[in-house]
């Protein structure tokens, strides 16, 4: 991978983890755990929406990787809310 794309991998998980810790409020993990989240997510939506038979496309490469990046951390994030209130 190209310093290019590391660069916009963290800048997408940059945008989707921030997405995401304002759409699930109080549970943001400040600038590097949300540039991680996003990633993850990223991962993780881009495995699991295809599987469920929701994949899409906006038809832009870079709206559709922030849109997955989002979809992907608002689940971690929901997820690690409920673990953390365990």
């Amino acid at each position: 991978m190209t310093l290019e794309g590391i660069l916009i991998a963290l800048l997408i998980g940059a945008i989707g983890g921030w997405l995401a810790g304002v759409i699930v409020k109080g549970a943001g993990f400040g600038l590097i755990g949300n540039i991680v989240i996003g990633i993850l997510g990223a991962l993780l939506a881009s495995w699991l929406l295809p599987q469920a038979g929701l994949g899409f496309s906006t038809g832009e490469p870079l709206l559709t990787s922030i849109l997955y990046a989002t979809i992907g951390a608002v689940v971690i994030l929901v997820v690690l809310s409920l673990v953390r209130r365990a």
